[in-house]
């Protein structure tokens, strides 16, 4: 295993004529920046990243640094996993000239990390240069992540968003939404068909797109936990507790150990009712309405449960810089509860997956669907369950490892074979693995606090939070 020390020498060498080394930031990110004249070089190195440092491309973050240095900085973010390391790479952006080189030819995860530096701040990276968030009754120059615009004040123009057409014979075009049936949110979808296969997928997202980083700005870190706990609803918990790691790291904050065991025992609370719900709406999908009743049910007394620890359905209103507010397990009541729950909870979730595992209609429908191959997985970036059921085998709890999970026995499973029933299985062995980790958890239950003051930030600094959410990671940047 190499420390940040070996990475700063090791890139030093190899990419010392292009980069400079910008700083060594938290406890286990190292900056650097690209020398004046070297930009060019950009997409060579960040493929050098990958294939020399077995780097994994985890995001991009633009940011609006002229009242600072004269210039729009982007930040490409790549996760070592073997050794726990994050290596940044800062690339200034000339104001006057507004373009970078693209990256996604070489690395097609980058796709809409480019596309959506160019629709918020205007920074165009070619070939990219299709809008992705912003919708087409946008002004084509206005940019609302600029510290200068006011973002509430849109002046709408007239505009269609350009699909693909495709024409031949018993060649149909199917509009589907933006409006959908259930919960879903919004989304527009415009297949192209000839009879069974779909020839071509256009989309036109990010219809609710409510603008969080920008409300952001100028917003105390102590309050903006209530706005990342809204980024997504069924992630409240991961988004809130991200955002405290984030701000946690730049105060440099040491959190009790039992809010670091609270935290991971609302996190994985968290990925059950997400994953047992989502079983249900599998089996929904393909009519087996018995299973689907059965798993609705069972989440549903997660939730409660949930209520019953927190007070929030949602988990929403617990995390806190420096820990949490409020010890769900104050009281003989909650801890029965949930001693009771996860019982129960594992009795009739084993019930649950016999059902389907018994049905042969149901695997038949679902084996062979929807197949991700291993190798456009590992190409797209793919990451989370749908990642892991495709063969990738990442997981944020042990490839950098926060909150409580050093200290707990969990495996992350994986499947090869990248279909519905692939990525339910997995859906299935982690369900396992939580209620396994929820039964350690309350064997480790150490006294003390729960909330640790926070030192004074320092200023013109910045530093990642994250955590493994039930989709897959959740990344936070202060």
């Amino acid at each position: 295993m190499q420390g940040k020390q070996d990475y700063i020498a090791l890139l030093t060498k190899s990419l010392g004529d292009r980069l400079t080394i910008q700083g060594a930031g938290a406890s286990n990110e190292v900056y650097f920046s690209f020398r004046e004249g070297s930009l060019s070089t950009l997409p060579e190195t960040c493929s050098l990243l990958t294939k020399s440092f077995k780097a994994q491309l985890t995001t991009v973050v633009a940011n609006d640094e002229r009242s600072l240095n004269g210039t729009f900085s982007l930040y490409y973010v790549f996760s070592i996993p073997a050794d726990d390391l994050f290596l940044i790479l800062r690339v200034p952006v000339n104001p006057r000239h507004m373009e970078v080189p693209s990256i996604s030819h070489v690395l097609e995860s980058a796709n809409w990390f480019e596309r959506e530096a160019k629709d918020w701040f205007g920074i165009i990276a070619f070939p990219n240069i299709f809008k992705l968030a912003s919708h087409p009754d946008w002004p084509e120059d206005h940019h609302p992540m600029l510290k200068d615009v006011d973002a509430a004040a849109v002046p709408r123009v007239k505009g269609t968003f350009e699909f693909k057409r495709v024409e031949g014979e018993g060649v149909f075009e199917i509009p589907v939404g933006p409006v959908h049936a259930g919960i879903i949110e919004p989304g527009h979808f415009r297949f192209s068909v000839a009879g069974e296969p779909i020839i071509n997928l256009d989309i036109q997202l990010f219809y609710t797109h409510k603008g969080t980083e920008k409300i952001a700005e100028g917003m105390s870190p102590h309050r903006a936990i209530f706005l990342a706990e809204r980024i997504s609803g069924d992630s409240s918990f991961g988004h809130a507790v991200a955002y405290c790691h984030a701000i946690e790291r730049l105060s440099t904050c040491d959190i009790p150990e039992r809010a670091i065991v609270i935290r991971t025992l609302l996190l994985e609370l968290e990925r059950l009712y997400n994953h047992v719900g989502d079983v249900g709406a599998i089996l929904l999908d393909v009519g087996f309405s018995i299973g689907a009743t059965t798993a609705f049910e069972l989440k549903e007394r997660f939730l409660h449960l949930n209520e019953i620890l927190t007070g929030s359905r949602l988990l929403r209103g617990m995390a806190a810089i420096g820990g949490v507010r409020r010890d769900p397990q104050a009281s003989q009541l909650q801890r029965q509860a949930l001693r009771d729950m996860i019982v129960r909870g594992k009795r009739d979730f084993e019930e649950l997956v016999g059902l389907v595992m018994s049905s042969s209609s149901v695997l038949d429908r679902l084996e062979t669907t929807g197949t991700l191959s291993h190798t456009d997985a590992y190409r797209l970036g793919i990451t989370g369950i749908a990642g892991r059921a495709s063969g990738i085998d990442r997981d944020f709890r042990k490839d950098h490892p926060h909150c409580a999970y050093p200290h707990l026995r969990f495996q992350v499973k994986t499947r090869n074979e990248g279909d519905v029933l692939a990525r339910m299985n997995v859906r299935i062995d982690e369900v396992r693995e939580s209620l396994a980790m929820l039964e350690q958890l309350q064997d480790q239950q150490p006294g003390g606090h729960i909330l640790a003051k926070v030192a004074a930030i320092p200023p013109l600094q910045q530093a990642l939070g994250y955590v493994e959410g039930w989709r897959g990671q959740i990344v936070h940047w202060a």
